[in-house]
């Protein structure tokens, strides 16, 4: 669609809603005094105003004239109300479609049928409280337009720095006993560009290193497009730190695809950046490569890949068959490939000696739930692996939440995560 016809049609539409929810508010309101619903009218229709003011200065003003992370919550203004008002729209659209089908009667039916009908609008509560069928829908569009307003907004005031430590036992049956006991610190998908609150960020970053792990992997996305994104943010991670280092990998972001650059060298460069911001970190990238580690006289291999992704236009940068080469002979085999669509694809069927691989970028969709055993995202229709530990055989698969955000600047139901991993003999 044009984009100038867009400009004009989005608002037009965007009205017809606030309209739509309008009706809903009245109900609500129409018992208060005629100034109380006068005012409510004013906020109403005067954060409507706003938010369409801001749609078109958001359209008019070029996309560098301010920062990423404060474009982002200016549209996230704009469209979590929205996006809540739509919920409030299909409430109300039961009520309009009982209104049309009692129409239709009133064309067929006499008047005193016509009051039978009508009668059966409203509810079995006494009548000096009756309240329609009409009314109580209304009401219900109100609440259910305001749970998700609620919701998402608490999302980004608390849930997007609301990090959570998982721990997670890893039983192998090859572990020579040097390595019985190691932990491991995984985060994945940091997306520094998204930040806006330096503080908790570090505060995670103390968390993790409150675990005092033997060794922290990152398995990619660093940053959202850019390199530069994580220049405020190196002086937090430089200070992740472990006994036998901090490996990391690239993710399907780090390789900046998702914007245009004016030549592919300047997109090249943008990469090399990112892989030096890793290396100024004291991070040890991996790229298709593999690493001996050593414990007590024993040794196991960390493997490394490049991004390798197999869903609908999935990138793939990474060669494991690179990276595996100088590994076979070693007791366990640890992956760190960003997309977990890769285990399935490639690791299970053909490397079936990797005993544990880490990934992480679906985020767990930064939304679902996560209470008494009930696990839901809608991740998970995107996703066959999404979030937390899989199994096939002797062959493991652990999908970190992340550590960031992008996109919507918080998180509900699926919170930012630090993941604890102990490795015994079993």
């Amino acid at each position: 669609m044009n984009r100038t016809v867009l400009f004009f049609i989005l608002p037009a539409i965007l009205l017809l809603i606030d309209w739509y929810v309008f009706q809903a508010v009245k109900t609500l309101s129409r018992s208060a005094t005629e100034s109380t619903q006068r005012t409510i009218a004013l906020l109403y229709w005067g954060f409507t105003a706003l938010s369409l003011l801001l749609y078109v200065v958001m359209q008019l003003i070029p996309p560098d004239s301010i920062s990423r992370n404060t474009r982002t919550f200016l549209w996230a203004i704009i469209a979590i109300p929205y996006f809540s008002k739509i919920f409030a729209v299909l409430v109300i659209l039961i009520d309009d479609i009982g209104r049309f089908f009692r129409w239709i009667v009133s064309l067929f039916y006499k008047p005193e049928m016509q009051e039978a009908v009508e009668d059966t609008t409203r509810t079995t509560m006494p009548s000096t409280d009756a309240i329609t069928r009409s009314d109580f829908l209304m009401k219900t569009a109100v609440v259910v337009g305001a749970v998700p307003l609620v919701g998402f907004t608490w999302g980004i005031v608390s849930g997007a720095h609301d990090y959570r430590i998982r721990r997670i036992k890893l039983p192998l049956k090859n572990l020579p006993s040097g390595f019985h006991g190691m932990t491991i610190a995984q985060i994945s998908d940091i997306h520094s560009g998204s930040f806006f609150n330096k503080t908790a960020v570090k505060g995670g970053v103390e968390m993790l290193l409150g675990q005092k792990p033997d060794i922290v992997f990152f398995t990619g996305d660093l940053v959202n497009s850019h390199a530069e994104e994580v220049n405020t943010y190196i002086d937090v991670f430089n200070k992740v730190k472990a006994p036998l280092g901090v490996y990391s990998t690239l993710g399907n972001h780090d390789y900046g695809k998702y914007v245009q650059w004016p030549t592919a060298q300047a997109e090249r460069q943008n990469v090399l950046n990112v892989i030096a911001a890793h290396k100024q970190m004291g991070w040890n990238i991996m790229l298709d490569e593999n690493k001996i580690l050593e414990q007590n006289g024993d040794k196991i291999a960390l493997i490394g890949v490049q991004n390798l992704g197999f869903g609908p236009a999935a990138l793939r940068a990474g060669n494991l068959a690179k990276a595996y080469q100088g590994a076979e002979d070693y007791p366990v085999k640890l992956l760190l490939s960003h997309d977990p669509t890769h285990w399935d694809a490639e690791v299970r069927p053909q490397y079936k000696d990797i005993d544990v691989t880490f990934s992480g970028h679906t985020h767990g969709a930064q939304f679902g739930v996560e209470i008494a055993g009930v696990k839901w995202s809608p991740a998970q229709y995107f996703y066959k692996q999404w979030a937390g530990l899989y199994q096939d055989g002797d062959q493991r698969l652990y999908v970190n939440r992340g550590y960031g955000y992008i996109g919507y600047p918080g998180r509900v139901g699926i919170l930012p995560e630090i993941t604890i991993f102990e490795l015994v003999k079993g």
